[in-house]
């Protein structure tokens, strides 16, 4: 682990200054008691780290420090014990998280960054605290940029990454999205305060390195971070455009049932492609309550099987089609597995409720469960939407079904009312 200090030759007490703004203006709007910030112990987190203990001190909240040791590197555990020693001495509760999830397949850094927000977002939930700094850069979001450039993503990966963002129950927040990583060492040197040089930022095996090392050459085109930057910004007004418009699609031919989409098939037929494109691959992303909606030709697949009025399954979600309207439902196959206790989380979206037996535990109904509940009323759901709903049992005997209006127990989605409208301006 190699240390970087430095004097305080060429200060610019500005650029102080100007850091102070930035982190003040991310929480102007939204200040909550208590804030989390994460890291890692590079230039970039130990510069947040010194600018929100110093804003948090001036604001009276709350900040506690979170590290996460991916265990892929024999110094990361010496680097988070470096993070604890400076939160003590700033007088901050710090806390290392330790992922060892990794199978060996799959992509690393991928995984690693999903681990890395999953791990924090629990914690912090643990923790009553629902906002959490970030320290991404203008490099990083230049950088992402072309990797995203690289595998031809849509207008949404190019618009980068948000200032702030809801994802995991947690609000992500990083203030320092506008400034640049030189900046910030530069502000570390003012203090005479030390950061860590990880080697891996050094490493042509990973991409980000590639992509940094390939901005040194486009930037003699006149083509650096604040350009890439301007394009982002140009492209992200044109997103939110995109966005209004589907909302206000949905509005039109989209209405919510018992968790799942009915869509009037005239009226989605009305609108362009890219608008019903996005309206679909938000509903599924809803549904399945994933982080991600599908893309590329499954998407377009599925989207080709709706107009053409056939049934088909993508990303967990059913389609079930008719003369008048669509119906997007749950996937049997999907939760056939999920098992919980009475009164937790099914699902990622159902609370089924109503008893205190300790034996009762909610699963789909499936069709063991469908035989058991003989009849129906007029008022549930089509067949295959009941399968795949939320029910109790007690071993494999059903004590109840709410969708089907049987027995006690009571479910109800934890997604607010009309949430799938206001998901697809915030996804």
């Amino acid at each position: 682990m190699a240390k970087e200090t430095g004097d305080t030759e060429g200060r610019r007490p500005d650029t102080h200054a100007m850091l102070r703004h930035f982190v003040g203006t991310a929480f102007a709007f939204d200040k909550p008691d208590k804030v989390a910030v994460a890291v890692s112990g590079g230039g970039d987190s130990m510069a947040l780290l010194h600018l929100m203990a110093e804003w948090a001190s001036e604001e009276g909240v709350r900040l506690k420090v979170v590290t996460v040791n991916h265990g892929l590197r024999s110094e990361a555990a010496e680097e988070a014990r470096f993070v604890a020693e400076v939160s003590k001495r700033l007088q901050l509760q710090h806390t290392t998280l330790n992922w060892t999830g990794y199978t060996g397949s799959g992509n690393l850094q991928d995984a690693a960054r999903r681990a890395r927000y999953r791990l924090m977002a629990d914690w912090a939930k643990a923790e009553g605290i629902s906002t959490i700094a970030l320290a991404h850069t203008a490099d990083d979001q230049a950088e992402t940029f072309f990797m995203r450039l690289a595998r031809a993503s849509g207008i949404d990966g190019l618009t980068g990454m948000q200032r702030r963002r809801s994802a995991e129950g947690i609000t992500w927040v990083r203030p320092l999205l506008l400034q640049e990583r030189a900046e910030l060492r530069d502000y570390l040197r003012d203090i005479r305060e030390p950061w860590v040089d990880d080697p891996t930022n050094d490493d042509e095996a990973y991409e980000r390195v590639r992509v940094r090392k390939a901005m040194v050459e486009l930037n003699k085109l006149g083509i650096d971070m604040h350009v890439v930057g301007r394009v982002m910004d140009h492209l992200g007004h044109v997103r939110s455009a995109l966005d209004f418009a589907t909302h206000d699609h949905a509005l039109s031919c989209v209405r919510e049932e018992k968790g799942d989409l009915i869509i009037d098939r005239r009226r989605f037929a009305e609108a362009a492609p890219e608008i019903n494109r996005r309206l679909i691959a938000q509903a599924l992303r809803w549904i399945a309550s994933a982080e991600y909606g599908p893309r590329g030709m499954k998407l377009q697949e599925f989207l080709s099987a709706m107009m053409r009025g056939r049934d088909a399954t993508l990303h967990g979600v059913r389609l079930l089609g008719g003369k008048a309207s669509f119906r997007l439902t749950r996937e049997y196959a999907a939760v056939s597995n999920t098992r919980v206790p009475l009164g937790e989380l099914w699902d990622g979206r159902w609370i089924v409720e109503g008893s205190e037996n300790m034996d009762f535990y909610v699963r789909a109904l499936g069709e063991d469960g469908l035989l058991q509940l003989g009849e129906r009323p007029e008022s549930a759901p089509p067949r295959e939407v009941l399968k795949a709903s939320p029910a109790v049992f007690q071993g494999n005997t059903l004590i109840s079904a709410p969708l089907a209006e049987h027995g006690f127990a009571t479910a109800r989605l934890i997604h607010p009312e009309n949430g799938f409208y206001t998901s697809l301006l915030s996804h």
